[in-house]
């Protein structure tokens, strides 16, 4: 299968994954009429300081040609000295009003304030070079209160002497932002070290035994959080009922299945088989699908690892043939020509979180999946084709955004952190291609610790998601940037597979 790897072969760097002197390119964001904002990017040494031209906040403007021209001048002076170079020539294409810091709901709301304000405190330059005229309050937001979470960026306007190469090159001891320190500070965590911070946020209440907390809880019994997490789980496993009534509470009973893993606790296994049961009619026959799936590429995790579970427990073949009747039934649903999947048949919309629970529920049903059966390589062809499809859209940062393959759509932490896991897991078992997928898997690492501050607080997770019937309605899905605890519990995972834990 012939695939663009543009983003692959690069090297791996504490700030940066690029070759130095490499130009990069990034589509940034979307204005509210979802025309692309884009920069470009030089990355001449580690070491140096990173400087980034802001020009257009008002609209086109006579700045932009002077910029654009630096860069070019810079790009090919290539004997490594000077700053890392970033320039965002058109930050506002059409001119819509600006409020820094931003306010209300992004996307939705300030549209282009919040596309600013995000991308730029997570690539936190050490210096912005911005173009004169109004600046709706930038500079003294990022010089007094810091940016995105990050902290504070010096701010200086754009005048003859500083729009030339020699000026760039003649900068070797401009001092780290508070911002870039803030940035190298969380790249510098271990795996260890995050999946811990994480769970000193998250997991810590189970009384919805649905998925989104109870990835959490998964991963704390993971750590060894076992009698924080036995104290969560209590009630159920003394008999409080459980009703399984929708896809995330069938896939919160992962968490009795790790625990039963981990303690070999037999109301754990029994929870885990009475939802796996709920697969079969009342005679024991398999039903055409597993129940629930509201026909969305959340069910690839929301019922299989669980039905593979229950195999695995109880050696019983049934739930390994449903699991993967259920695969290849939904697979054939919902499949796009690209070898995406579009989150239901209401749209044809790869959403990104829809192909994260794809790629993470194949990966971790393919783990406990006996291999002598003849479905297990089936599977495993499918999950090796979306990664695969998946990899061309892995931005030139390590993220994967809000819609797959819709360009300027914004970078999504959970999907990166599940299809992250995907791929490491795929990359432990022997799946995949060392040469193909550790580069990406080291920049989707690299991109998730950015977005993830010590406090727990994620940018650009995107809101809980049912169907949607258009384009429009996941490009508006709300982009959080605050705690959350679904990206808490997928982040605390895919730390954890990191640590090899």
């Amino acid at each position: 299968m012939f695939i663009k790897l543009r983003y692959l072969f690069s090297s791996l760097l504490l700030i940066s994954f690029y070759s130095f002197g490499e130009e990069i390119s990034w589509d940034i964001g979307l204005t509210s009429d979802r025309e692309v904002i884009s920069a470009r990017g030089i990355l001449k040494n580690n070491d140096s300081p990173t400087i980034l031209y802001l020009a257009g906040l008002t609209g086109p403007n006579e700045s932009a040609p002077s910029i654009e021209t630096l860069f070019e001048d810079y790009a090919r002076a290539t004997d490594g000295s000077g700053p890392n170079l970033i320039i965002i020539p058109l930050a506002n294409p059409q001119g819509e009003p600006l409020k820094f810091p931003p306010e209300g709901n992004a996307y939705s709301e300030n549209t282009v304030s919040h596309v600013l304000w995000r991308w730029i405190g997570t690539h936190a330059p050490d210096l912005i070079i911005l173009d004169g005229g109004e600046d709706y309050g930038f500079a003294e937001a990022v010089e007094s209160h810091g940016i995105a979470g990050f902290g504070t960026i010096p701010v200086s306007r754009v005048t003859e002497t500083n729009t030339n190469v020699s000026f760039l090159k003649s900068i070797n001891d401009l001092q780290r932002s508070i911002a870039r320190s803030e940035l190298e500070r969380r790249v510098a965590r271990t795996p260890r070290g995050l999946a811990e911070q994480l769970a000193v946020v998250y997991g810590h209440d189970f009384s919805s035994p649905v998925y989104v907390p109870g990835m959490s809880l998964i991963g704390r019994l993971r750590l060894g959080y076992e009698n924080d997490v036995d104290g969560l789980i209590e009630p159920y496993l003394k008999g409080e009922t459980i009703e399984i009534t929708n896809a995330s509470t069938l896939a919160g009973q992962l968490v009795f299945a790790q625990h039963y893993e981990t303690t070999g606790n037999e109301e754990s296994l029994r929870l885990i088989l009475e939802a796996a049961e709920l697969a079969f009619d009342e005679n024991g026959d398999p039903l055409e699908a597993a129940p629930m799936h509201n026909e969305m590429s959340d069910s690839f995790f929301m019922a299989t690892p669980l039905l593979v579970k229950a195999g695995k427990f109880t050696d019983n073949r049934k739930y390994y043939d449903m699991a993967a009747q259920h695969i290849i039934y939904m697979r054939n649903l919902l499949l796009l020509p690209n070898g995406l999947y579009r989150h239901s048949p209401e749209a044809e919309v790869a959403w990104s979180r829809g192909n994260g629970f794809a790629a993470l529920g194949l990966a971790l049903a393919l783990t406990d999946f006996p291999k002598e059966l003849p479905t297990r390589d089936i599977i495993l062809g499918f999950l090796a084709e979306q990664l695969t499809a998946l990899l061309p859209y892995q931005d030139s940062d390590g993220m994967w955004h809000e819609v797959i393959d819709y360009p300027g759509s914004f970078a999504e932490i959970t999907s990166t952190a599940m299809i992250g896991t995907a791929i490491k897991r795929g990359l432990d078992q022997g799946w995949l291609s060392e040469e193909i997928f550790r580069p990406a898997l080291q920049k989707a690492w690299h991109a998730v610790k950015v977005r993830t501050s010590f406090e727990g607080v994620f940018v650009n997770a995107c809101t809980s998601t049912g169907k949607m019937t258009s384009l429009d309605a996941y490009l508006d899905r709300l982009a959080i940037f605050d705690t959350d605890d679904r990206a808490g519990g997928m982040v605390m995972n895919f730390s954890i597979e990191m640590a090899n834990l």
